[in-house]
């Protein structure tokens, strides 16, 4: 078992490499929930993730030899990345093996930061299997991403920080894939202080922790694929789930929606970049998937290093579904002025189109009309409404598309 002895060590072995990241008070999400929210910015680190610190912690535990041996990860995102830059800053061979269909971002970051890739598989566990081999077969050190005890103590090294930075804090609210973050965590503060609360966060589809605890012993999950891909995990590790065990208060989780939601109110309303695996601590919170009387909570926000083509989607999607960007199918005569007209009634209400789409060959309607898709920026719900009462006064059918 990891001690707390283990995690205060950890963090003065680290303490000279690593940022201690913002643990600041939101005003806005603190008036919304009712608890004075804290947010503890993880996903500013060097490599973007808090997953350096544990891989950090190995790599300074090596012995000379391991170290001129080189280490070895299977990793498809933040552990590549964090035991990459460590290890090559540390003068250490570094090699990671990542599934193929890994994203071609994930795999350049982790070589700029000085590390041979090896894509090998079309899965997690396909990759996993390879580095295995290729470290009995080249020597190296294998680094687990959460199934070992000088990762979970470096990881526990952000509960030392937290309660620093926070002294009043009373509960922390953590995302869980593996369970090496929240296990370090844990132990930190409950064995400072057993009154505060640790809240487990996993997406509803790959609960893996959750189904774990259910069972009575680690427990298989179905792969499945998530906004939250940093704590999507099949198995936890039986290191961590012990820890779970004995530490964690609760394990909840959050749907894929829900994440959506955090990921944009954290751009928006906190001006952070943060992962799905971040964002699913404020899902729980804002979803009330938990209660607690206890009001000084803290969310670690555990990365920030999400795909710019996912962070697009979620941001068109979350406006449309707060009512700020929408569609309408408007069917028209197919005729000199009509266009102007309709965009005219559309104006009038300040609504603000970005694309038009005609449709004339494809729509059940009759020949010389014509459906014309109008996409456009409004202000809510009353707004939308305003618009196409705008157009149909003046003489068009017009629909709301999802």
């Amino acid at each position: 078992m990891v001690t707390l002895d283990d995690v205060k060590q950890a963090r003065e072995r680290i303490r000279d490499e690593i940022y201690v990241s913002p643990f600041g008070m939101s005003q806005t999400l603190s008036k919304w929930t009712g608890y004075r929210v804290y947010l503890k910015l993880e996903n500013l680190q060097m490599t973007g993730s808090f997953k350096e610190r544990g891989a950090l912690n190995k790599i300074l535990d090596l012995t000379a030899e391991e170290k001129s041996a080189g280490v070895i990860a299977a990793s498809a995102g933040n552990h590549a990345q964090g035991l990459a830059y460590h290890a090559v800053k540390q003068g250490i061979k570094a090699v990671i093996v990542m599934p193929e269909p890994t994203p071609l971002i994930k795999v350049a970051a982790t070589r700029e930061h000085g590390a041979e890739v090896i894509l090998h598989g079309a899965t997690y566990d396909d990759a996993y299997e390879h580095a295995r081999e290729l470290e009995k077969e080249k020597g190296l050190v294998f680094v687990h991403p959460f199934n070992d005890p000088l990762v979970v103590a470096g990881q526990g090294s952000i509960g030392l920080e937290m309660m620093e930075q926070v002294p009043e804090i009373e509960a922390a609210i953590v995302p869980v894939g593996g369970g090496g973050l929240i296990s370090g965590i844990a132990i930190a503060m409950k064995e400072t202080n057993p009154k505060i609360k640790i809240i487990g966060v996993e997406a509803e589809n790959c609960p893996a922790m959750k189904k774990s605890l259910e069972k009575g012993g680690v427990t298989d999950v179905p792969a499945a694929k998530s906004l939250a891909d940093g704590i999507a995990v099949k198995r936890v590790g039986e290191l961590t789930y012990d820890l779970v065990q004995n530490y964690v208060d609760q394990m909840v989780t959050v749907t894929e929606e829900e994440i959506a939601q955090a990921i944009l109110t954290l751009i928006e309303r906190e001006k952070s970049v943060v992962e799905g695996a971040g964002a699913a601590t404020l899902a729980a919170v804002l979803h009330e998937k938990f209660w607690i009387k206890e009001r000084n909570i803290g969310l670690v926000l555990s990365g920030g290093n999400i795909d710019v083509n996912i962070l697009s989607r979620i941001i068109e999607r979350g406006l449309a579904q707060d009512g700020r960007l929408v569609r309408m199918r408007v069917a028209m005569p197919d005729a000199p002025g009509v266009l102007h007209e309709v965009s005219g009634s559309i104006a009038k209400c300040r609504g603000n189109i970005v694309e038009v789409q005609h449709d004339r060959a494809f729509s059940n309607v009759p020949v010389g009309i014509a459906h014309v898709i109008f996409t456009m920026e409004t202000r809510g719900r009353e707004h939308i409404d305003e618009i196409k009462a705008s157009i149909a006064a003046a003489g068009y059918d017009v629909q709301e598309l999802e």
